[in-house]
């Protein structure tokens, strides 16, 4: 029996330990298996795009990854801003993947640079790529100068990118900065600008596996095949920042803004109103910053404002609050609508005309609400005592004194009126210099 026992203890221990073996070694291999980064990007190149690509490669140079991955949706941005990710994204020790993707998405301007900068480089089917001809920050042609200086040099960054993807690579990169050519992904990738076309990620793993690929003077062979992909995301305030990249966003943060600005202008003496319109006003200014903004649009937005409150001020029964509702309108439609960056979001037009529309309503009611103050009288000095209540001090009959609003006045009966006994409540009707006129409050109580 007890060797019975012994036997089963033993075989039990046996299976255990072999349980415990077959995790451990499952547990080493899946830790040895290679790792790819994931990035997601999808909006204009910014500050955020700089910080949040810096952040991803530090990440995978601390976890010593085999690949990051960007994936990237952009319709460009700032010269300086896209130089900025190209240094951070060469001086990377760990190979980045930049991938345009999904379906639908674009590499333009700036973004097409980027690329380049890739130590591989990839597309989805139905993405394009190019257009990186340089413009002003609202979309404007720059001075012929200065667009020639600016060529150049973007024509000279693109030859030392392309440099190893031969003589029709280098001439479709050039010719995208001198003519904004624009190509479709399958173009791309047969010029040679573009390593590969892929439908997804696990796509895109299999067919860069085994490549051998030059990362700062070494060269690295990339295992990727049987990968595991862990998705980097944006930080909470980098979310927060790439919300303000949205013209809606800005937009009503704008109406919002002015309007609380000029609440508080109408009715000084509060602060909540006053401070949460510049709140919304520095977060709209920041996004600005961001997108191409009109001038002329913002003009008009401003001129709006400035009727709005000439008619506050100056009430002319509605007339500057239509016509500021209408400058309204007009500026917000042009704001961020530049027709020639294609690729960045406008704003939608029913948002502007019903937000116009309730702005303007709000002020004609503010406006209102003032000329009905204007016209009604001003009760001020001591009438203002009439229909106030207080006590008499002596009999009134018909002449004694009461006490009305703290103070002692001498008092005499309204017409038609008995005594009134002291003690007793009145109410003021009239006063005649510093003489009051008083009746019985409530005689039937007394």
């Amino acid at each position: 029996m007890k060797r019975s026992f012994l036997t089963r203890f033993i075989r039990i221990a046996l299976i255990l330990t072999g349980l415990l073996q077959l995790a451990s070694s499952l547990v080493t291999a899946q830790s040895n298996s290679p790792q790819v980064l994931l990035l997601k990007y999808d909006g204009p190149v910014t500050s955020v795009m700089v910080d949040y690509i810096s952040r991803g490669i530090q990440e995978a140079e601390i976890q010593s990854d085999a690949a990051i991955i960007l994936q990237m949706n952009t319709p460009g941005g700032s010269i300086e801003l896209m130089n900025r990710v190209v240094q951070v994204i060469r001086s990377s020790t760990v190979p980045v993947i930049v991938y345009i993707a999904p379906r639908g998405a674009m590499a333009g301007s700036a973004g097409t640079i980027i690329t380049l900068a890739g130590h591989l480089s990839a597309m989805a089917p139905e993405t394009a790529i190019g257009a990186a001809s340089p413009v002003g920050p609202s979309g404007e042609d720059i001075g012929t100068t200065m667009e020639s200086k600016v060529k150049e040099i973007l024509k000279a960054t693109v030859r030392s990118l392309a440099l190893k993807r031969g003589e029709k690579a280098i001439r479709l990169a050039e010719s995208t900065i001198e003519s904004a050519q624009a190509v479709s992904a399958s173009e791309a990738v047969d010029s040679g600008l573009v390593d590969v076309l892929a439908d997804d990620v696990p796509s895109l793993l299999h067919q860069l596996d085994g490549r051998t690929v030059q990362v700062g003077e070494t060269n690295q062979k990339l295992s990727l095949a049987n990968a595991s992909v862990q998705t980097f995301d944006l930080s909470l305030i980098e979310g927060l920042l790439m919300m303000l990249t949205n013209p809606n966003l800005l937009f009503l943060l704008l109406a919002i803004g002015a309007q609380a600005v000029l609440i508080e202008i109408s009715t000084p003496g509060g602060w909540v109103a006053g401070f949460l319109g510049v709140c919304c006003i520095a977060l709209a200014i920041y996004g600005m910053g961001i997108l191409p903004v009109n001038l002329f649009g913002l003009v008009f937005m401003v001129a709006a404002f400035v009727l709005f409150i000439l008619d506050i001020k100056a009430p002319t029964h509605g007339a500057l609050t239509a016509a500021g509702t209408v400058s309204f309108i007009v500026g917000a439609l042009v704001l961020f609508n530049s027709v020639r960056l294609p690729g960045y979001p406008a704003v939608s037009v029913p948002l502007v005309i019903g937000t116009g529309l309730t702005l303007g309503v709000f002020f004609f009611v503010l406006v209102s609400i003032g000329i009905r103050a204007q016209k009604k009288p001003v009760i001020a000095g001591i009438e203002t005592i009439i229909g106030r209540t207080g006590y008499c001090v002596s009999d009134i009959n018909p002449e004694g004194e009461v006490q009305v609003a703290g103070e002692r006045w001498s008092a005499g009966l309204e017409s038609h009126q008995s005594s009134i006994p002291r003690g007793s409540r009145i109410v003021v009707t009239s006063v005649e210099g510093l003489h009051l006129r008083v009746k019985q409050e409530n005689p039937e109580k007394d």
